[in-house]
């Protein structure tokens, strides 16, 4: 198996054509053809599915093109670790972000990096915390701001912030408290609309919940940030959430949010690397100011409910 190989193949399902891959590979359509018969070949299984409207990936082939992606950042960030000067740094950096924590941190850090560092190029990704981890393991990103639920030990992890969760509602709900604060057991009987299970944020409630003796049973699944909003000032449910991703409709005075008087709800937030890669320049230069700029949005007060911790 060869390097050229697995760009050719990469090349292929991005386009979505052989005739469209051969032309942005430079490389005559034949010969591309039988370089992957070769790789289907090595591999023992068919990766391709040819057909008039163009090419598409067997199973066997999706499962390939996330490894051959996650092989080919790897050795173009060994280049890029090797050319690259410790004072300027340059080079991609992928760093994944959960939708609940882009809106804080997102913009600042992608000005901060092309003012500070302009010979990196930051690819910015942003996915639901499970999606980033599988993503992180096997090498397709170098970074990623993950929530910390005692399970990131198969990564170097620097605690960034705490960040307390509270009761949001549409401004004049029918489920708004008639108080300034909510008690965790009333907020509890309102229908709640909650990010899945398999977003960070979910478990730390259920957890938190469960601790306090009681049990989340009314709640409207939904793992998209925006579909949440809309749902809220809709005004179907209530919310248990960081006020980040909520936070411009709250100034806008369009939702409410209302602390949890007897319980802190709260999930700290971490950035993770793996420790079996080690980190380009670009990379390190990216994490340190990651580190600083969550620093300077707690003490602003622009990260609002969130305390920093990341030395």
């Amino acid at each position: 198996m060869e390097l050229r190989q697995l760009r050719y193949f990469v090349a292929i399902v991005d386009h979505g054509s052989l005739s469209r891959a051969a032309r942005v590979l430079h490389i005559a359509q034949p010969a591309l053809t039988q370089q992957i018969q070769q790789l289907e070949e090595e591999l023992g299984a068919q990766l391709l599915h040819r057909s008039a409207q163009g090419v598409l990936s067997t199973d066997a082939g999706k499962i390939f093109y996330e490894h051959a992606q996650a092989i080919l950042k790897q050795v173009d960030d060994a280049r890029s670790a090797v050319a690259q000067s410790a004072d300027k740094p340059s080079g991609t950096v992928a760093l994944g972000i959960p939708q609940s924590v882009s809106n804080a941190l997102a913009l600042p850090l992608l000005t901060a990096v092309r003012q500070t560092y302009p010979e990196i190029s930051l690819q910015l990704t942003e996915e639901l915390s499970g999606t980033l981890i599988d993503q992180l393991k096997s090498g397709r990103i170098n970074l990623a701001v993950l929530f910390d639920d005692g399970q990131l030990g198969s990564f170097a992890t620097t605690p960034l912030v705490e960040e307390d969760m509270m009761f949001v509602t549409r401004a004049a709900s029918q489920f708004a408290p008639k108080a300034a604060s909510i008690a965790l057991a009333k907020a509890l009987q309102v229908p709640l609309i909650l990010p899945g299970l398999q977003h960070g944020v979910r478990p730390r409630i259920e957890n938190c919940v469960r601790t306090a003796g009681l049990s989340v049973s009314n709640v409207i699944d939904i793992n998209s940030v925006a579909i949440l909003k809309s749902a809220l000032l809709a005004d179907i449910g209530a919310t248990i959430l960081p006020v980040a991703p909520l936070l411009s409709e709250i100034e806008r005075g369009l939702l409410v949010a209302y602390p949890i008087s007897d319980v802190r709800m709260s999930r700290t937030v971490a950035l993770c690397y793996s420790k079996n890669i080690p980190l380009t320049n670009g990379a390190a230069a990216v994490r340190r100011l990651v580190l600083a700029i969550t620093r300077d949005l707690c003490e602003s007060g622009q990260w609002s409910s969130a305390e920093a911790l990341g030395s």
